[in-house]
C-alpha cells in the first residue's frame, strides 16, 4: 500500500481526528491513500462510520500500543 499522506492526530481527542481527516483527504486524488495516526481510542470506532458516510475506502486499522493507524482511500 502506497501512502500519498500521513496526517498526525496524536493529543486531538473527537471530533477533531476526523475534521482534520476530511480536510487532509480532500487534497488527495481518487485512489490514493492517507494514513491517519491517532491516540484517541475513539479513532477506532469514528473512522470506520465516517467512512461509511462518505463513501471513502477504510483499507485497514492497526493499532500500536497507544497508537492507531488508520489507512482510508479516497473514493
Amino acid at each position: 500500500m502506497e501512502v500519498k499522506k500521513t496526517l498526525d492526530t496524536r493529543g486531538m481527542a473527537c471530533p477533531m481526528p476526523i475534521v482534520k481527516a476530511k480536510k487532509a483527504i480532500e487534497e488527495l486524488n481518487p485512489g490514493e491513500v492517507l494514513e491517519v495516526i491517532a491516540d484517541d481510542p475513539g479513532a477506532k470506532e469514528d473512522f470506520p462510520a465516517w467512512c461509511e458516510q462518505t463513501g471513502h475506502i477504510l483499507l485497514e486499522i492497526k493499532e500500536e500500543g497507544d497508537v492507531i493507524r488508520v489507512y482510508i482511500k479516497h473514493k
